[in-house]
């Protein structure tokens, strides 16, 4: 079973070498080298032998784990597109270490340099459990920065802070930032907008119909359910702007439409199969035995 995506904190993973390492060369109790262990992976079978692996080992709650020799960001979505992640992502490191290059230049010791970093951010490395809400609760307080939702995060990307740090590394300009988040509103409002129709066609098609054909179900509150739902979209297609409509979207797919789910599951449980006309989980997952096949009537060859 796939690992569900880390939460919007953005902390690290380095697993208990690195930390140990790092944790004593900000200190100044240390500058040798690191040299990371290994550990041996036995996969208890005999076609494969026992072979030796870094001990650091990607920690699936973290949004940025150490993995050994490299990094993984692994809070992009699954259907998002990874260029402009990797865009902002290049361009931090970028500027970061021209800021570096500039001072060690300047005559500075880069162990400072680097002692100094790590003190003023240590905050953000964490070895624990990111799904712990306590824990969630305990990188917040720490500071770390959060954006619960998609859309506010997407209007970050026209902040002063931000667009300067494009405009610095001549990567994008502050007009190319406004128009990569209108698009980025509109693709997410657009998107809802096309699941609450769905919904609608579905109400009106499917449930509405099982229902009133069953006798039972929450017949009223489904039917207002349509008139609520096509209220939302016309609001969202009168928003006054990209932003504006995607506010909107949100509160329609995460509060509107959850519950308007819940009444179409509470009609579910009491329509009787032969009448719900909709695919339910059980066919879903279990369609061979959900399906007949007809005989063949003619033969396949001829005699």
């Amino acid at each position: 079973v796939p690992s569900p995506p880390p939460p919007a904190i953005v902390s690290t993973y380095l697993g208990e070498d690195i930390t140990f390492y790092l944790s004593h060369f900000k200190d100044g109790k240390g500058e040798g080298e690191y040299i990371p262990k290994l550990k041996t992976l036995d996969l208890g079978t005999h076609e494969v032998l026992p072979f030796e692996v870094p001990a650091e080992d990607r920690n699936r709650t973290s949004p940025f784990p150490y993995g050994g020799a490299r990094f993984e960001f692994r809070a992009v979505g699954s259907s998002q597109n990874v260029s402009m992640v990797n865009t902002v992502l290049n361009t931090i490191v970028a500027e970061k270490f021209a800021e570096f290059s500039d001072r060690v230049d300047a005559g500075e010791d880069i162990h400072d340099i680097a002692r100094e970093t790590l003190n003023e951010h240590w905050k953000v490395v964490f070895n624990g459990n990111n799904y712990d809400e306590e824990m969630q609760q305990e990188l917040t307080d720490r500071g770390l920065w959060r954006i619960d939702s998609g859309v506010e995060a997407i209007a970050t990307l026209t902040a002063e802070k931000n667009t300067a740090l494009f405009q610095k590394m001549k990567v994008l300009t502050k007009e190319e930032c406004e128009s990569r988040q209108h698009i980025l509103h509109d693709h997410y409002w657009g998107t809802v907008d096309i699941e609450a129709k769905c919904l609608v066609d579905m109400l009106n098609q499917h449930i509405i119909p099982s229902v009133k054909a069953a006798g039972v179900g929450p017949l009223s509150d489904l039917e207002a359910a349509v008139g609520t739902l096509k209220t939302a979209i016309a609001e969202i297609h009168a928003a006054e702007d990209s932003y504006k409509a995607a506010q909107l979207a949100r509160v329609l797919r995460l509060e509107t439409m959850i519950d308007i789910r819940a009444v179409c599951d509470a009609a579910e449980e009491v329509v009787p199969a032969n009448l719900w006309t909709l695919a339910t989980y059980k066919e879903l997952m279990f369609l061979d035995q959900h399906t007949a096949s007809t005989p063949a009537t003619e033969p396949f060859f001829d005699e």
